[in-house]
């Protein structure tokens, strides 16, 4: 099921509101398996019917479909959804994502994409207890797994931390290892779940169409004074890496509810 490796040539989502409504749904219904691999859609006439649209919309529709290498038109013989290899993907457990379980830093692999010192968006400053006019290194990488990319990493660290290490050294090692090295003793992080969608740069890199959608991970990582040495702001593709969670029913009577079963090992950290 795994779709192209990264393009110049990205697609971008169809142009018209009904067009984009009808390929996000076709979407939605390849990667569900509603649609399996090999199948053959109805026709165009048929999915204007069921879908509630003219044939110029669904036809709009299926030729992002089809740049996306998601289907496959021949003249006489329909759309077919064209069928590929295995997907590499990667979970982690939600109550261990800080750190990142070591699994992650053992099957995959990460390339830095650029590498600068500045003053940090508004946000990441408030966000980090740092001042708005401090400089901070801010690094772009790409992750990826079995050479196809998964996750898009943009990183914030205190210029008076990131001067421990180089260029190359971020190319090349993990960010938490880095931190650690350079004396950053760690004590919490504050982290935030929610989706997103590709803008034209972030979808470039990993292989998507522009609006495709994301999983959006926003961390801040703070030391024993609470002051923020790290701000990642990841994008991870939801068909290659998810969240996983294990529940424990607790408590009695109606105050019985749902609790996280947090893991008793140590995980360690890939970013």
């Amino acid at each position: 099921m795994f779709g192209k490796p990264v393009d110049s040539s990205v697609s971008v989502l169809p142009e018209g509101g009904k067009a984009r409504r009808v390929y996000l749904q076709l979407l939605d219904d390849i990667s569900s398996g509603a649609y399996p691999d090999g199948s053959v859609l109805p026709g165009e006439q048929k999915l204007a019917a069921l879908l509630g649209v003219s044939r110029v919309t669904v036809r709009r529709a299926l030729d992002t479909l089809e740049a996306d290498g998601l289907i496959e038109r021949r003249a006489g013989a329909g759309t077919t959804v064209r069928a590929a290899g295995a997907r590499p993907s990667m979970a982690a457990d939600f109550t261990t994502l800080m750190p990142q379980v070591v699994q992650m830093g053992q099957a995959t692999t990460a390339r830095l994409i650029s590498f600068s010192y500045g003053v940090p968006p508004a946000a990441v400053a408030a966000a980090m207890r740092i001042l708005p006019q401090a400089n901070v290194q801010t690094a772009v990488r790409l992750r990826l797994m079995q050479d196809q990319p998964f996750s898009h990493l943009t990183t914030y660290v205190p210029e008076a931390i990131a001067q421990n290490y180089t260029e190359a050294e971020l190319a090349t090692t993990p960010l938490f290892r880095l931190l650690e090295r350079s004396g950053v003793k760690v004590e919490t992080a504050d982290q935030a779940v929610s989706a997103t969608l590709a803008s034209p740069d972030v979808a470039g890199h990993l292989g998507l169409s522009v609006g495709a959608p994301l999983l959006s991970l926003n961390r801040v990582v703070r030391d024993a004074q609470g002051q923020g040495v790290e701000y990642l702001a990841a994008l991870y593709r939801p068909d290659m890496f998810k969240l996983e969670m294990t529940l424990s029913r607790v408590g009695a009577g109606e105050a019985r509810h749902w609790e996280p079963v947090v893991n008793a090992g140590r995980a360690e950290a890939a970013e």
